[in-house]
């Protein structure tokens, strides 16, 4: 997690993010169980957001190095909404690990 959030710390890039990856989600859905035209363009479309946020930030997206990075986007996305529904701050994972380490 610490590799990601280091990826992902433009605001505008977790914005994007965090509206292309349930559109992901729920294009997959839709494509394989009602409409399969709806959800080919939200799946696509969810992708072109996370594409324009890493040409914003700069980087590659993380799935690049590994396909467990398709999985480690979603937890991370809802750590974000959580920490901001919530109003939490949410350590990173490098800073809990330096707190680990004192």
């Amino acid at each position: 997690m610490a590799q990601y959030d280091q990826e992902h710390s433009s605001g505008w890039n977790k914005l994007l993010h965090g509206i292309g990856i349930p559109m992901i989600f729920v294009g997959f859905i839709l494509f394989f169980f009602m409409k399969w035209a709806w959800g080919a363009g939200l799946f696509a479309s969810g992708w072109a957001f996370l594409f324009l946020g890493h040409r914003i930030e700069g980087n590659h997206p993380a799935f690049f190095q590994g396909p467990v990075y398709l999985l480690v986007g979603p937890v991370w996305v809802a750590q974000e909404a959580w920490s901001f529904l919530t109003g939490e701050q949410r350590a990173t994972a490098s800073e809990a690990s330096r707190t680990k380490q004192s």
